[in-house]
């Protein structure tokens, strides 16, 4: 006799939490994330289908495999990854579990999904993030971000957490936690932005002026025709 797992038809699509890395495309029209384990390889969108990672021809998820997105029941539970080296710059999902799904004792295992919220965390000097800059990694086609005060962004390729918003489309809300504020962005242009989030997009357009101030400086102290000379 074959046991077969009860099925479940709820009234509202579950709700999970997860950590991933933040992705800005190489052109820097898009932007996402990628898991960090099974599937980090691929980077998705704010809506996705997941895939088989392996290559194999059945949908996800298969109960005789293991690919599909996961996430966990409980936020704390998905917060307590990022006190990991190697998670530190991850940011928090909340996400809604769409289609096909199979439920485990702390989490989903499902076939297509929408991230909600990305709760971004700290810059790694310990103040609130008001951006998130290239972490330095990638995938083929896209950088890896990870958070980033103003102070320290010194020139990297940066997008502001509004910004990040907007590229990845889909109504996503971005975040920015464990600092002495917290700041929503904004969704688009047709959105009111309030003090949070206008503090954080102006203190990252002054690192920036700081940046362009302190190379056209250092290109006065060499003279105009010092670029071309060589040894």
């Amino acid at each position: 006799m074959r046991l077969r797992l009860p099925e479940e038809r709820p009234t509202e699509p579950p709700t999970g939490y997860k950590i991933a890395h933040p992705m800005l495309s190489q052109d820097g029209t898009r932007a996402g994330f990628t898991g960090v384990s099974l599937g980090g390889a691929l980077p998705y969108g704010v809506l996705a289908d997941a895939s088989c990672v392996y290559g194999l021809r059945h949908r996800a998820p298969s109960r005789r495999c293991d690919c599909g997105f996961h996430c966990v029941h409980d936020r704390t539970t998905a917060e307590a990854l990022l006190c990991t080296a190697e998670h530190r710059a991850a940011v928090l999902l909340e996400v809604t579990v769409l289609g096909r799904y199979i439920r485990f004792e702390r989490g989903f295992r499902y076939a297509r999904q929408r991230v909600r919220t990305a709760t971004v965390g700290a810059c790694a000097c310990g103040t609130v993030a008001a951006a998130l800059a290239d972490a330095g990694w990638g995938r083929s086609g896209w950088r890896a971000l990870a958070p980033s005060c103003a102070g320290c962004l010194h020139g990297r390729t940066s997008v502001s957490l509004a910004g990040f918003a907007r590229l990845a489309g889909e109504r996503l809300r971005v975040v920015a936690g464990r600092g002495a504020s917290v700041a929503m962005a904004g969704l688009g242009p047709a959105d009111d932005l309030g003090v949070p989030e206008l503090a954080a997009e102006a203190a990252l357009l002054q690192a920036r002026l700081d940046w362009f101030q302190a190379q056209l400086a250092r290109l006065g102290e060499r003279g105009p025709g010092e670029g071309g000379r060589r040894g």
